[in-house]
């Protein structure tokens, strides 16, 4: 190994270090008000009032969960939340990729066009009271269709579909035709089966968003048996803060108050996504940077 050789495997080992403390540290900081959070709502609340907990639980107990459990309302929130994401990202995955594929066929006709118009709404929208007047013209105020087939696409992820598709090869496509198949046949045969890190990628980037979704949602929702956890979870919030008076009376005996009760209901609502993203990981490091490679 020559003496240039050797510089450049040390300066290799140096970047390479260097990066690996960053990401460390990047990654503390992401994760610690996750952490905190959790240790919070196991904790006796007069220990989180005192500012005590910052790094591991101090009057360890379960009492917070078991009063979120209890709330009004709660189970009838999560199960609205899983229900609008498991429909909602069957509605977003099914219009995203069918027009993913159209957009992604050169033989489309005004391909281009439609391409540009869908481009277009990344940078320039209506805006809230627009969209807001649309739902109601539509008679959408207050329903569960507004909130899933609203907002179904995404033009971030319907270009990051569109991509992945235009990278597979042309001559499957020209050799299904030959044999006799239509356009239904080559996309569902053919394109989604070839297309599963971009699927998962965008899929998760959908669940995501569904789940932790409650603007739209606590804007065109007025019944409290369609809100899902995210609303409750803010008028939990704003109900606290309301009465600040109240929620600060916490004693040395108390097991529980409304912030550690709001701890345990946030926990609760990001447990499921930090379940499914372990099955999706495999593939998301390709899918999500397939639109850099190719527009």
């Amino acid at each position: 190994m020559t003496k240039s050789d050797k510089l450049v495997s040390t300066n290799e080992k140096i970047f390479n270090g260097a990066m690996t403390v960053i990401g460390v540290i990047i990654s503390i900081v992401a994760l610690y008000p996750i952490f905190y959070v959790l240790i919070a709502s196991l904790s006796k609340p007069i220990f989180v009032e005192n500012g005590d907990v910052m790094f591991w639980f101090k009057g360890f107990n379960f009492e917070s969960y078991k009063q979120a459990f209890m709330k009004d309302g709660i189970w009838i929130a999560y199960g609205n939340t899983i229900f609008y994401t498991v429909a909602g990202v069957f509605v977003n995955m099914l219009f995203t990729t069918t027009m993913a594929y159209a957009l992604s066929r050169e033989r489309l006709i005004f391909r281009k066009f439609f391409t540009l118009m869908a481009i277009f709404t990344m940078w320039f929208n209506a805006g809230m009271i627009p969209l807001y007047m649309t739902f109601k013209d539509f008679n959408l105020l207050d329903t569960r269709t507004a909130i899933i087939v609203g907002f179904a696409i995404n033009t971030y992820n319907l270009v990051i579909m569109k991509s992945f598709f235009e990278q597979i090869p042309k001559s499957l496509e020209e050799a299904a035709f030959i044999d006799g198949a239509n356009n239904l046949k080559i996309f569902s045969r053919i394109f989604l089966p070839l297309s599963k890190p971009a699927l998962a990628t965008v899929g998760m980037f959908y669940a995501v968003t569904r789940w932790n979704g409650y603007f739209w949602a606590m804007n065109l929702l007025q019944d409290d048996n369609k809100v899902p956890l995210q609303v409750l979870l803010k008028k939990l919030i704003v109900d606290k803060v309301a009465n600040e008076t109240e929620a600060a009376i916490v004693t040395a005996n108390s097991l529980f108050s409304p912030t550690t009760v709001i701890y345990a209901i946030i926990i609760i609502a990001i447990i499921p996504m930090m379940i499914a993203y372990p099955f999706v990981q495999k593939y998301f490091k390709k899918g999500a940077t397939v639109g850099a490679v190719k527009g």
